[in-house]
Protein backbone atom coordinates (compact mmCIF):
# COMPACT_ATOMS: atom_id res chain seq x y z
CA UNK A 1 0.00 0.00 0.00
CA UNK A 2 1.23 3.67 -0.57
CA UNK A 3 2.83 5.62 1.85
CA UNK A 4 0.75 8.59 2.49
CA UNK A 5 3.56 10.53 4.34
CA UNK A 6 7.10 11.64 4.32
CA UNK A 7 8.23 10.18 7.07
CA UNK A 8 8.52 6.55 8.74
CA UNK A 9 9.52 5.63 12.55
CA UNK A 10 10.54 2.58 12.55
CA UNK A 11 10.83 0.80 15.47
CA UNK A 12 12.20 -2.68 16.71
CA UNK A 13 12.21 -4.88 19.53
CA UNK A 14 12.09 -8.02 20.93
CA UNK A 15 10.19 -9.20 24.16
CA UNK A 16 10.29 -12.15 26.39
CA UNK A 17 8.05 -15.24 25.53
CA UNK A 18 6.11 -15.11 28.62
CA UNK A 19 5.38 -11.83 28.06
CA UNK A 20 4.40 -11.96 24.18
CA UNK A 21 0.76 -12.29 24.41
CA UNK A 22 0.53 -9.36 26.52
CA UNK A 23 3.23 -7.23 24.51
CA UNK A 24 0.81 -8.38 21.03
CA UNK A 25 -2.38 -7.17 22.52
CA UNK A 26 -1.50 -4.24 24.54
CA UNK A 27 0.33 -2.85 21.26
CA UNK A 28 -2.65 -3.37 19.27
CA UNK A 29 -5.52 -2.31 21.23
CA UNK A 30 -3.52 0.49 23.47
CA UNK A 31 -0.43 1.95 22.53
CA UNK A 32 -1.14 2.27 18.37
CA UNK A 33 -4.76 3.76 18.85
CA UNK A 34 -3.19 5.86 21.67
CA UNK A 35 -0.35 7.04 19.10
CA UNK A 36 -3.13 7.05 16.13
CA UNK A 37 -4.42 10.03 17.89
CA UNK A 38 -1.51 12.32 18.07
CA UNK A 39 -1.14 15.33 15.39
CA UNK A 40 0.30 13.76 12.66
CA UNK A 41 -0.02 10.42 13.40
CA UNK A 42 -0.95 8.05 10.19
CA UNK A 43 -1.21 4.82 9.68
CA UNK A 44 0.62 2.71 11.43
CA UNK A 45 2.12 -1.04 10.41
CA UNK A 46 3.59 -3.91 12.50
CA UNK A 47 5.41 -6.90 11.37
CA UNK A 48 6.82 -10.28 13.19
CA UNK A 49 10.04 -11.60 11.58
CA UNK A 50 9.22 -15.16 9.80
CA UNK A 51 11.38 -17.17 8.61
CA UNK A 52 12.22 -18.21 4.65
CA UNK A 53 14.46 -18.48 2.19
CA UNK A 54 15.42 -17.51 -1.34
CA UNK A 55 17.67 -17.50 -4.03
CA UNK A 56 20.42 -15.21 -5.57
CA UNK A 57 23.29 -15.59 -7.59
CA UNK A 58 22.31 -19.50 -7.89
CA UNK A 59 22.81 -19.96 -4.22
CA UNK A 60 20.25 -20.51 -1.17
CA UNK A 61 20.05 -18.27 1.45
CA UNK A 62 18.25 -18.54 4.65
CA UNK A 63 16.08 -15.61 5.98
CA UNK A 64 16.13 -16.41 9.75
CA UNK A 65 16.89 -12.78 10.93
CA UNK A 66 19.48 -13.66 12.75
CA UNK A 67 20.62 -10.52 15.38
CA UNK A 68 17.35 -8.69 14.20
CA UNK A 69 14.56 -7.48 16.40
CA UNK A 70 11.66 -10.15 15.83
CA UNK A 71 9.08 -7.07 15.81
CA UNK A 72 9.00 -3.96 13.80
CA UNK A 73 5.90 -1.36 13.81
CA UNK A 74 6.43 1.69 11.13
CA UNK A 75 4.57 5.14 11.76
CA UNK A 76 3.78 7.04 9.06
CA UNK A 77 4.73 10.57 10.29
CA UNK A 78 4.17 14.11 8.72
CA UNK A 79 7.21 15.38 9.97
CA UNK A 80 9.95 14.33 12.73
CA UNK A 81 8.58 17.40 14.84
CA UNK A 82 5.63 14.66 15.60
CA UNK A 83 8.23 12.61 17.67
CA UNK A 84 9.11 16.30 20.23
CA UNK A 85 5.16 16.84 20.61
CA UNK A 86 3.72 17.20 23.90
CA UNK A 87 1.01 14.71 22.32
CA UNK A 88 3.42 12.31 21.38
CA UNK A 89 5.53 12.49 24.81
CA UNK A 90 2.15 11.75 26.45
CA UNK A 91 0.89 8.96 24.42
CA UNK A 92 3.70 7.12 24.74
CA UNK A 93 3.29 6.74 28.46
CA UNK A 94 -0.41 5.88 28.81
CA UNK A 95 -1.73 2.71 29.48
CA UNK A 96 -0.05 -0.98 29.57
CA UNK A 97 2.54 -0.39 28.12
CA UNK A 98 4.84 1.83 30.15
CA UNK A 99 4.82 -0.31 33.20
CA UNK A 100 3.55 -4.12 31.87
CA UNK A 101 4.98 -4.38 28.39
CA UNK A 102 8.33 -1.76 27.91
CA UNK A 103 10.32 -3.23 30.54
CA UNK A 104 10.18 -6.98 28.99
CA UNK A 105 11.05 -5.29 25.73
CA UNK A 106 14.88 -5.50 24.46
CA UNK A 107 16.83 -4.84 21.12
CA UNK A 108 15.16 -1.81 20.82
CA UNK A 109 16.13 0.02 17.94
CA UNK A 110 14.50 3.51 16.66
CA UNK A 111 15.37 4.66 13.03
CA UNK A 112 13.36 7.68 11.37
CA UNK A 113 13.42 7.42 7.51
CA UNK A 114 12.23 10.11 5.25
CA UNK A 115 10.27 8.82 2.02
CA UNK A 116 12.45 10.37 -1.04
Amino acid sequence: MPIATKYLFVVSMDVTKEKEALFNEVYDTEHIPLLKKVPGVGAVTRLKTEPAAFTIGGERKVLDGSGQARYVAIYELESPDVLLSKEWAEAVEKGRWPSEVRPFTSNRRHILRKVI
